[in-house]
């Protein structure tokens, strides 16, 4: 379980392909404080860490069904790439964005870039299936980050990027036509499906 505040921004040093994919992503956390076996939010999908190291840098490798890549966004992954880094939640800390799963819905697509003053308006297009799920003020974690939509219309949303989220996550890189990991909030997903039993 995540909450969509990003703490890292890791760097994809290899990608093995392997029958199932295996990722090697640089990071600034404390190796020795992460357990094999931990969930680390990379991107947004909750992945398993099956290793670690510190050199030439601290690092974690994770191994990636063809599932999972399947319905991500990580088959634009190359080296180098940067990755928005988040690790499980713990009972007691603080929850500042809103309920991650890590298990990413879909992916939605830029397709817009505005600057406005020191913000950035950015318009994604969603997959139909998921756009009902997402409603003007409520949250969706983008690439692992948790964010309010300003507005929908249809299966496009906007969303404001101030510069402390474009600083602390990669979204200060963002451009049209990038593809994104897209969970909706888990309570739309609730409230849907109880609205198909009335």
């Amino acid at each position: 379980m995540f909450t969509g505040i990003v703490s890292d921004i890791g760097e994809v040093l290899e990608l093995d392909q392997q029958g199932d994919l295996r990722a090697r992503i640089g990071t600034r956390y404390d190796v020795a404080g992460i357990d094999i076996g931990a969930s680390i939010a990379s991107d947004g999908v909750c992945l398993t860490v099956i290793a670690t190291g510190t050199l030439p840098r601290n690092w974690y490798d994770v191994q990636i069904s063809a599932e999972t890549v399947s319905k991500t966004n990580l088959t634009s992954w190359t080296p180098g790439a940067r990755v928005n880094l988040e690790r499980a939640l713990k009972v007691g800390d603080e929850l500042g964005g809103h309920i991650v799963s890590g298990h990413v819905d879909g992916v939605a697509e830029v397709v817009g870039v505005t600057p406005e003053g020191d913000s950035l308006r950015v318009t994604f297009r969603a997959p139909r299936d998921l756009a009902k799920f997402i409603a003007p003020k409520g949250s969706v974690a983008l690439n692992g980050t948790s964010l309010t939509v300003n507005e929908v219309d249809g299966t496009d949303f906007g969303i404001n990027f101030i510069p402390h989220t474009q600083k602390a996550t990669t979204w200060g890189d963002v451009k049209v036509g990038d593809k994104v990991n897209l969970e909706v909030d888990t309570m739309a997903r609730y409230v849907a499906r109880l609205r198909e039993w009335e």
